[in-house]
């Protein structure tokens, strides 16, 4: 069997799917530099450098809001995962890798180069949207004549997409994601109890006692900087808190979600109010998210049994079922021969 990969490179998390065992990867998309230019760490071990490093380890990630921002790291960082730590056998193998669709094409050119400008013998190296990806990872035929919804949350971005006979009918690109509710935390903690906080804790806490609806009645015991002494507490801080910190960002989620909704072409949004709107990426995992949006749209929700892994597993797909193949392209199939 020809060995074949499906790469998401998201921004708080790269995840690859290797055909010949079936399984995802799952890395942090976090790299540590040090001397400039010398990659130090990557992966979970430089995300669990993340706000810890001094100064001589910067500590970043090589994707931002969808798109790549650092390259030459990124393509260090992924062939050192594949080759090293999984042991891919990329000559002659076939790769495909996820874009967002609402970025530019010279955007999608720099996902296509990390296999593109190497010496790599690949067997082909193509592209997919994400969104067909996303719907393909949860089983959903797309070339059906059928009105699909889906709702990725990511770390940076959520992409809001609705599918129809294998094609994007509405697609956007919304500048923001979980790491914008991780930010809200850190902010209404320092305003509500003079704590300031990091990204890290704030996260922990969102996927530990965070909820889309109030009165959960949970708690965490955190470690931040009292703003009045500068020195180090200890707090123990209510899920209700936690709830108010994000409430506002999810409710600007929710409203962009019924602004796509509106435009939907009335037969395809009958499809929509019958199968559901499909909710994936890391940020489905935020509890009870799929009640607090059917409480706004009125309409079910599907939440992906799998989150964070649903656009690498859609990519096996375009990799292994003949039905699925032309959802894959090379760049040269598009504005660049």
């Amino acid at each position: 069997m020809i060995s074949g990969y499906g790469i998401d490179m998201g921004t708080g998390n790269l995840k690859i799917f290797d055909r010949s065992t079936g399984k995802v990867v799952n890395e942090k998309n976090t790299i540590a530099i040090v001397d400039g230019d010398r990659m130090y760490a990557y992966g979970d071990e430089a995300y669990s450098m993340y706000e810890k490093a001094p100064d001589t380890i910067q500590v970043s990630f090589p994707i931002i809001n969808g798109v790549i921002a650092d390259f030459d790291n990124m393509q260090t960082m992924l062939l050192e995962i594949l080759e090293n730590r999984m042991g891919a056998k990329l000559k002659g193998a076939d790769i495909v890798i996820a874009v967002p669709n609402d970025i530019t094409e010279v955007e999608k050119k720099a996902f296509y180069d990390m296999f593109a400008k190497t010496k790599i013998k690949a067997r082909s190296i193509r592209l997919c949207e994400k969104p067909l990806a996303d719907a393909m990872g949860m089983d959903i035929d797309i070339t059906e004549p059928t009105g699909v919804m889906v709702v990725d949350m990511g770390a940076d971005t959520t992409e809001i997409s609705v599918i129809s006979l294998g094609g994007l009918v509405i697609s956007n690109l919304l500048p923001y994601g979980g790491n914008r509710l991780d930010d809200s935390i850190v902010t209404y903690l320092k305003r509500k109890f003079n704590l300031v906080i990091g990204r890290k804790t704030a996260k922990s806490l969102k996927e530990n006692i965070g909820s889309a609806l109030k009165g959960q009645g949970t708690s965490m015991t955190i470690v931040g900087r009292d703003v009045v002494s500068g020195l180090p507490i200890e707090m123990s801080i209510d899920s209700q808190v936690v709830y108010e910190g994000i409430r506002d960002e999810l409710n600007n989620l929710a409203t962009n979600i019924k602004m796509i909704l509106e435009k939907v072409p009335p037969e395809l949004a009958k499809d929509i109010v019958h199968s559901g709107i499909y909710i994936t990426g890391g940020g489905s995992n935020i509890a009870d998210i799929a009640e607090f949006f059917s409480g706004v749209t009125n309409i079910k929700m599907n939440v992906s049994e799998y989150g964070e892994e649903t656009v690498a597993r859609g990519l096996d797909k375009v990799l292994s079922d003949e039905k699925f193949h032309r959802f894959g392209y090379t760049m040269k199939s598009r504005i660049f021969s």
